[in-house]
């Protein structure tokens, strides 16, 4: 069973959180992170999402992707 806030989702800019959540499934978590960053990505200078499994302490994705 997974943990109903297993998936967090973080909109941070100039390094500070201004916005967070969580999820229980993957695939809502994933719809909301695509979401915020059609919401954020080009309105907020600076902005950054990234969705991570709380469970695992893995990121899952991260906008921009900085590899």
């Amino acid at each position: 069973m997974t943990s109903p806030s297993r998936y967090h989702l973080l909109l941070t800019t100039g390094g500070r959180p201004v916005q967070h959540g969580w999820w229980g499934r993957e695939v809502v978590a994933r719809d909301k992170f695509r979401n915020w960053v059609g919401l954020y990505g080009g309105a907020m200078p600076g902005a950054r999402v990234t969705l991570s499994d709380e469970d695992s302490g893995d990121v899952l994705d991260a906008w921009p992707d900085h590899r």
